[in-house]
């Protein structure tokens, strides 16, 4: 079957770049003007009238992530746009910095006031409450000017050049007796090999150039984290993690409830691995074993094969999620293989309700990697089914946002099931529980990680960094892996420790989420696809509350994660009963 690849088709977005800097300009222009208009003045609207200013504000933000997507996915498909990514930012900060009283004015207001334009603001409302909760944290007018303006030389400069260098990064490896260099993402899918002495050889590779790099890697952390700090103490956030917690609209005592949920029961992990090394019949794992597959004779799965597979499954689901994945694939909004001075990685940017997302793929012809077209596929659909909403209610929160992915995976494991024999379904089954680990128990050791590495005074050592990587990873693998001394360097390449300060636990959060989600559509298929189709649409206009409540879950149960951790041994389970009848 022909490997046919996919490109992004940006024109949607801007027919050329010289026509995206007459959009630019003239953001900026209609930005200056709506400060003129608005600015100390919302006092004195009336409620329609400041509905009125809402809509305008809406169209301008649009607008401009309108500019910043087609400047982002330009670095994204060639990280050499640097320079053309970061004029864009600079340029697109002038009109925010005309924008950025709204929030502020509004905040400023009276609470009667704040209420009376609440209730008005028809389907606006959630926004502005969440608006209120972001009011105790934000600083003077002057002052968020000055952070704006400085933002692009500041921490952001550090996650950029984190970004190209990484991207630039050759890793020499010897295939069939040849050397050859790879980048990032193709070192990191050797580590799948059947061959254990290539996924060996992957993983010293791996881990020599990194180690060359750690000085820069390491000193690249502790901005991030020294930024961290001072954000909390500027802006009076009461803990490290406030900030995301309420980005995430959940609360500290829920995430503390998650994570010691998942740390009291890492022994499915380690029953796990302890299953998988007899599977493979090795003596003990280490650590570059980890995703040896199940099957050594297992085929290469193919771009059009996981596209055929992903369609079918989303069609038997629900027709609408096939046509929209069947449009991403129609209409260039994905970019699919890996080249050159492409970013690493998979993402769906949401970009804008007057176009359409984009995703990102780099597909290496591993099953693995039709799962993860599925997973990326759900955030296109549910950023798409969100644009009903609006731009500002679009977005949804990380603990939410997972949840079309994670349950587009369950999908694809459910259709890939009835194409297998029992042989075949240890491996499908071992993945899965490989990729729900990833995705649940990998996630909470980044957490655990987190925690300790921000909680500490001062600058951290690349040893120090090392060893608390080594002991939290050591605690879910238990006895079942070994890992080696290049392991202790592999927090140095997760991109989200330097993006995002704990945005990871969010991914276990919706693993949670779906696993129970996905135990109701199992007993209610017909009544949960429209609830789902309706969860989806709502995008971020609802509090995740409300949304879990549509079919009956509450988020604030002491059983919830129980429950959702139960599915996971269901799996493992399963996996043991089919090993029985083989």
């Amino acid at each position: 079957m022909k490997n046919t690849q996919d490109i992004w088709n940006l024109k949607p977005l801007f027919d050329s770049k010289e026509s995206l800097q007459n959009a630019m300009q003239s953001a900026i222009t209609k930005a200056q003007d709506f400060e003129k208009k608005y600015k100390g003045n919302l006092n004195a609207l009336n409620a329609e009238s400041f509905y009125q200013s809402l809509k305008e504000y809406e169209a301008l933000c649009e607008k401009l992530s309108r500019i910043m997507t087609y400047a982002f996915l330009c670095f994204a498909s060639n990280t050499k746009e640097g320079a053309f990514y970061a004029e864009c930012e600079m340029e697109v900060n002038k009109a925010q910095d005309f924008l950025l009283f709204f929030d502020l004015e509004f905040n400023a207001l009276e609470r009667a006031k704040q209420q009376e334009f609440i209730e008005s603001a028809k389907g606006y409302a959630y926004y502005l409450e969440l608006l209120q909760k972001h009011a105790k944290y934000q600083l003077s007018l002057q002052e968020e000017k000055v952070l704006l303006k400085t933002q692009p030389v500041g921490v952001d400069s550090f996650k950029r050049l984190f970004d190209e260098h990484l991207s630039n990064l050759r890793f020499l490896i010897t295939l069939k007796g040849a050397n050859k260099e790879v980048s990032e993402e193709e070192v990191l899918s050797l580590l799948y090999d059947k061959d254990r002495e290539v996924r060996k050889m992957a993983q010293e590779s791996l881990s020599k150039t990194l180690a060359q790099n750690l000085p820069l890697l390491t000193y690249i952390y502790n901005v991030v984290r020294k930024d961290l700090k001072i954000t909390v103490e500027l802006r009076g956030y009461e803990s490290l993690e406030q900030s995301r917690h309420i980005a995430n609209q959940t609360t500290q005592k829920s995430v503390d409830m998650m994570v010691d949920t998942i740390n009291k029961n890492v022994g499915i992990v380690e029953e796990y691995y302890t299953l998988k090394a007899q599977l493979l019949g090795y003596d003990c794992l280490y650590d570059y074993d980890r995703y040896a597959p199940i099957a050594n004779d297992e085929a290469d799965f193919s771009y059009m094969e996981s596209k055929s597979i992903v369609l079918e499954a989303f069609a038997e689901f629900s027709p609408k999620f096939y046509e929209i994945a069947k449009r991403a694939f129609d209409e260039g909004w994905i970019d699919s293989h890996p080249r050159e001075n492409k970013r690493g990685g998979a993402f769906s940017h949401s970009a804008v309700p007057s176009v359409h997302p984009y995703l990102m793929l780099n597909h290496t012809n591993r099953r693995r990697d039709a799962f993860t077209m599925a997973h990326e596929l759900g955030h296109t659909i549910h950023q798409y089914l969100s644009y009903s909403v609006g731009y500002l209610n679009a977005d949804t929160p990380l603990t939410t946002a997972e949840t079309a992915s994670v349950f587009a995976e369950m999908l694809l494991f459910e259709k890939m099931q009835q194409r297998l024999n029992d042989k075949e379904k240890i491996a499908l089954y071992a993945g899965k529980l490989e990729d729900v680990f990833a995705t649940l128990f990998r996630q909470n050791v980044f957490t655990n990680f987190e925690r300790l590495v921000h909680k500490k005074d001062g600058e951290l050592s690349t040893e120090m960094l090392n060893a608390l990587w080594q002991e939290e990873n050591q605690k879910m693998f238990g006895k079942s892996v070994i890992l080696t001394e290049n392991y202790r360097l592999w927090w140095s390449y997760i991109p989200h420790f330097i993006h995002t300060p704990f945005y990871c636990y969010a991914y276990s959060y919706g693993q949670l989420l779906v696993f129970a989600l996905f135990g109701v559509y199992r007993k209610q298929r017909e009544d949960f696809v429209a609830k789902y189709e309706k969860f989806l649409s709502l995008g971020g206009s609802k509090t995740p509350k409300e949304l879990v409540g549509i079919f009956g879950l509450d988020l604030e149960s002491s059983d919830f994660w129980e429950i959702g951790m139960q599915e996971v041994r269901i799996l493992l389970e399963g996996l043991k009963e089919i090993i029985k009848r083989v």
